[in-house]
């Protein structure tokens, strides 16, 4: 009865068991909701919630063909005073196993994120910030975990996607969604979400980010000079696609959406502060930014000083004011001024017209050890630019995980792009390369890649250093890189030049635009003070690179078109004053470095290594040319100068050269014992020759188990017969068995012979 009983309370125990975890399954489906984006030719992006992070704010898995990911979102209130800017934090992270692969780093885990990885992490971030309605300072992040790829689609534009929707569905305030789609171009044809097979055959690669009404939002691309005309049709088209993803990320909040939370809008100023503080500075505010003869310095130090005046005197006239609220009024009218300026009189705070170009200057060949360079000024913004060339062997290998998640390049040309805190007269204590310098630096990469000839024989560094800035270093890397490549001697396909341009807008009550004014050839502060950062880089004939930040919800299709008329045609401008400079590739320099292939007979690679690779490592040490097999048979000869390389020559023809008689095949030799192994013996058939085993089975024609059996010494001369080299490692091939084999042949046949 008692064992009957137990029975039957484990049989309850199972079922409550088994029916929680039904029910818990049950809520999971439920909680799960999907939709799905079909665009034009029939590609699908499917957007689910519900499943996974439930105890995030929000969180969303997207997935284009076999590639998903997901991001949550998360934001919390932040204490204290308004940061001035959104604290918005965006982590993107690509796994290994998500690629079906382990880490090639030596612990086998992952690792600080590479320059992939924050270049994805900005496109996200700069997709979804514009959006965030103003005056809301929570921390927020988000965070992407690459869960699954399958190598056909990219997952950068499916991760801005998915952080959309984890925005959307979130009670976090933002005034989404977003949609993203790559273009491509293909015979002049505009493809749609292109596969990365697709992408080898295309001539552009556009990231489009816009969202509801056709608003951009985000642009990021690079093109084998595309024309302009194409470009354009390729927004147009990424702009209208992107509208699919925008509806299936409403439906999907409409769906699964939490309710937006509210939020104290930190930056609100009393109406009677502001007040106080327009009537103390406007006016000297207009007569600073109509003042022509101020620069960037100067105008930053008489603005700072009008700052302190005006928070002195309102702090003294007492009221509800405190120094950060004066402070945040102060800025409010100081951007309100400097705009009105821009939209009511097309003033400048510099004097240039909107259309105008700063003065440029450009110079070349600075300092003659180096292979190439230049110096690229553009009114306050000065950049330095130096070329090295090397061996293809000293480029970094490429990431596995690279070539899994799309991020292949050709490794043979490298940008790195520095920023000193003293090119706007700041100071630092120095640090880790910033996110905003990969950034930049792989934008001028972008631009100047295409233009590389499809085969140069040494891998190119391109170091470009900020000496001075004052907007727009990343254009001005492309215009000193092209120079500075040129002067090397690279043969580009065409010279590149960059330019930037400016926006500011005026909005009616309804949240309508009414007016706008774009600016070319924009200065830090007409950045600050806009609402577009539009760079774009190309040579005369078509577009290479294109970037552009919004800091408002969108800008229509139509501005954006403008944009890049204007761009394209100071573009032209800047390529005429810099062919003024050099037109033309330099012819080689006698500084240039030199690359050879050394035919290397197979019998002859070990005295070339030497020892445990002796001899490379003294020719290397000695000339500073740099040694390296490629096949069995080829030595590769880097060597940074003509004059090293007529050095290295020598020492490999020395070591090449033939110091040994001919030898007849099948001939009989007197060879040298130089030292008894448990293998063999070490012989010698003349004085310059290296020492070649004579293995034990060639010593007789018994079995040999040791030479010293045989009663061999060292220095001890014996006679063996020449059969050759071997054609694999290139080692004589010698026998005493053979001879006395013949012996003892010769012996019995004249022993059966009659008498």
């Amino acid at each position: 009865m008692t064992v009957l009983r137990r029975l039957c309370r484990s049989w309850s125990i199972l079922r409550t068991q088994h029916t929680r975890r039904r029910l818990s399954t049950r809520a999971f489906l439920c909680d799960k909701v999907d939709v799905k984006a079909e665009f034009s030719n029939g590609r699908t992006l499917c957007l689910e919630s519900g499943g996974y992070a439930r105890m995030a704010d929000g969180a969303a898995v997207a997935t284009l063909g076999n590639t998903s990911v997901l991001i949550t979102a998360v934001s919390k209130p932040r204490p204290g005073p308004s940061p001035g800017f959104m604290p918005l934090t965006v982590d993107y992270r690509q796994k290994y196993a998500a690629a079906g692969r382990i880490p090639s780093n030596y612990l086998r885990r992952e690792m600080a994120p590479t320059d992939k990885e924050i270049l994805t992490g900005r496109v996200i971030d700069r997709s979804v910030r514009p959006l965030f309605p103003e005056g809301f300072h929570g921390d927020t992040q988000l965070s992407c975990q690459l869960m699954a790829v399958d190598g056909l689609y990219d997952p950068d534009v499916v991760s801005i996607n998915a952080a959309s929707a984890a925005l959307a569905v979130s009670d976090i305030p933002w005034e989404g969604p977003v949609g993203a789609v790559r273009v491509g171009l293909i015979d002049g044809e505009v493809i749609v979400q292109p596969t990365r097979r697709e992408l080898t055959k295309s001539s552009l690669n556009l990231i489009v980010t816009a969202a509801d009404h056709k608003l951009i939002v985000m642009l990021e691309g690079g093109g084998d000079n595309v024309l302009q005309q194409d470009l354009m049709k390729a927004i147009k088209v990424g702009t209208k696609e992107c509208q699919h993803v925008v509806r299936a990320i409403q439906q999907l909040a409409k769906d699964a959406g939490k309710p937006k939370r509210s939020f104290t809008n930190v930056i609100t100023v009393p109406q009677e502060v502001l007040q106080a503080v327009s009537v103390l500075s406007e006016t000297r505010l207009r007569s600073i930014f109509t003042d022509f003869s101020h620069d960037k310095v100067s105008r930053d130090e008489a603005v700072n000083t009008l700052r302190q005046d005006v928070t002195q005197k309102v702090m003294e006239e007492g009221g509800p004011a405190d120094p950060h609220t004066t402070h945040l009024a102060f800025s409010q009218v100081t951007r309100r001024v400097f705009r009105e300026l821009l939209l009511d009189q097309e003033t400048r705070c510099d004097g240039r017209t909107l259309d105008e170009l700063r003065p440029i200057s450009c110079n070349v060949d600075l300092f003659r050890p180096l292979h190439g360079s230049s110096l690229f000024q553009r009114g306050q913004t000065q950049v330095q630019c130096t070329v090295a060339f090397d061996a293809p062997e000293n480029m970094p290998k490429l990431d596995p995980l690279l070539e899994a998640t799309g991020g292949h390049r050709d490794r043979n040309f490298i940008l790195h792009y520095t920023f000193p805190s003293f090119a706007t007269n700041e100071v630092s204590r120095g640090g880790p390369l910033s996110r905003r310098e990969v950034g930049h630096g792989a934008l001028a990469e972008k631009a100047l890649r295409p233009l590389l000839p499809p085969s140069f024989p040494f891998a190119i560094l391109l170091t470009s250093t900020v000496l001075e800035s004052n907007g727009s270093s990343s254009m001005a890397s492309v215009c000193g890189g092209s120079l500075a490549l040129m002067d090397a001697g690279v043969n580009l396909v065409a010279p590149a030049a960059g330019v930037a341009i400016g926006l500011v807008t005026r909005y009616d009550n309804t949240g309508s635009l009414v007016d706008y004014k774009l600016m070319t050839d924009i200065l830090g502060i007409e950045d600050y003070m806009g609402d577009m950062d539009f760079k774009l880089a190309g040579t005369s004939k078509g577009i290479t690179a294109l970037q552009a930040d919004m800091k408002v919800a969108g800008i229509p299709l139509k501005v954006v078109m403008e944009a890049v008329q204007k761009s394209t045609e100071a573009k032209s401008i800047i390529l005429t004053i810099m062919g003024d400079t050099l037109s033309q590739p330099r012819p080689n320099k006698d500084i240039m470095p030199v690359l050879e292939k050394v035919d290397v007979p197979a019998h002859k690679r070990s005295r070339v290594m030497g020892p445990g690779g002796i001899h490379m490592r003294r020719i290397q040490a000695e000339t500073g040319v740099q040694l390296s097999w490629e096949g069995d048979n080829v030595l590769s000869v880097f060597a940074p100068n003509p004059a090293a390389m007529e050095e290295a020559r020598e020492n490999l023809q020395e070591l090449l050269s033939d110091h040994e008689p001919n030898l007849e095949f099948g001939g009989v030799y007197t060879a040298s014992v130089v030292e008894l192994r448990p293998q063999g013996v070490m012989v010698t058939l003349y004085s310059t020759m290296n020492p070649v085993l004579l293995h034990n089975s060639q010593l007789d024609t018994r079995k040999v188990h040791h030479p010293s059996a045989l009663g061999l010494e060292v220095g001890q001369e014996i006679k063996v017969k020449y059969f050759g080299r071997d054609p694999a490692s290139g080692q004589m091939r010698l026998s005493r068995r053979a001879l006395q084999a013949s012996n003892l042949a010769f012996k019995n046949l004249h022993k059966t012979e009659p008498v």
